[in-house]
């Protein structure tokens, strides 16, 4: 008899609010939910549920800010998005690709709709997690991973259920392009109607699962909708996800914690007030680089 991960909550996220003019999103933590160090090393999620833009010849987005001591990782589900930063790097992602970010020890960049995208509008669905670097890593030289879809590893599932979408770590041997400084897993499942996805992940990892188009079975006993933030307890067992209506994606994100301090402050998540003063300092000082690109 299989022996299934007992789920600690379901959750829900903050209402929804703009970030700068282009991202219209829900905050799953750490404001909408104060999870503390309970998902590390996950510690921010935004989900951009998918909402039509109008046509705009202004580009949205969000302006030039700083970043250090983490990671953005910006999925990419509906529409185009675009960025560029300080230090000359520049990309374009669209639907089924990732950008994994490495603030590291500080960059300045901008975020906004790609421009051809802008002028026509559209539907636009993304989301961005936060991950913690560990302190030997928080000053890493800044870097970009543009995760491709055509890159990402892939499993379909038995009985022509649906499929797996491996952005970092692994499923049923099937390995994501991601590289990264701890032990994470991170995939989309797509179910049609029956179709069962079934995984061991680590006891001690942090794991939860967002349902982000209709809806799911977990653990052949909790039925969960569009929006719903399932949050596992670490404890041994499977997790099973069956699919109660074709086309259900849920995004799973499993990671190893990272046993440091967190202070968060605004844009820079570091291990004490002191770097985070630095890391102040070092923006007002222009050791970031020059704003103005």
């Amino acid at each position: 008899m299989t022996v299934f991960r007992k789920i600690e909550g379901v959750y829900k996220g903050a209402p929804f609010h703009m970030v700068g003019d282009g991202f219209r999103v829900s905050n799953y933590f750490p404001s909408g939910n104060r999870f503390g160090q309970r998902l590390s090393p996950f510690i921010l999620m935004d989900y951009n549920a998918p909402f039509v833009f109008p046509p705009s010849e202004q580009v949205r987005g969000v302006g030039a800010h700083p970043h250090r001591g983490f990671e953005t990782v910006t999925i990419a589900y509906e529409g185009s998005i675009e960025h560029h930063d300080n230090q000359g790097n520049h990309g374009i992602i669209g639907p089924g690709d990732v950008q994994w970010m490495t603030a590291g020890s500080g960059l300045l960049h901008k975020e906004y709709h790609e421009r051809e995208f802008a002028k026509r509008g559209g539907l636009f669905q993304m989301i961005q997690l936060w991950v913690n670097l560990p302190r030997a890593n928080k000053m890493h030289s800044p870097r970009y991973q543009e995760l491709l879809s055509s890159q990402m590893g892939r499993s379909d599932l038995p009985d022509g259920g649906g499929s797996v979408r491996v952005i970092a770590g692994e499923f049923n041997g099937i390995k994501g392009p991601a590289q990264t400084f701890t032990p994470i897993h991170l995939f989309d499942i797509e179910l049609k109607v029956g179709g069962k996805a079934q995984c061991s992940l680590p006891t001690s990892f942090n794991t939860a699962a967002l349902i982000l188009r209709g809806s799911a079975r977990i653990n052949e006993s909790q039925v969960v909708h569009e929006g719903d933030f399932v949050l596992f307890e670490n404890v041994p067992g499977e997790i099973q996800i069956e699919g109660q209506e074709d086309h259900t994606i849920i995004l799973v994100l499993s990671g190893e914690p990272i046993d440091e301090p967190i202070v968060m402050h605004g844009p820079f998540v570091m291990n004490s007030p002191e770097e985070i003063a630095e890391a102040f300092n070092d923006y007002q000082m222009g050791k970031m680089g020059n704003p103005n690109f």
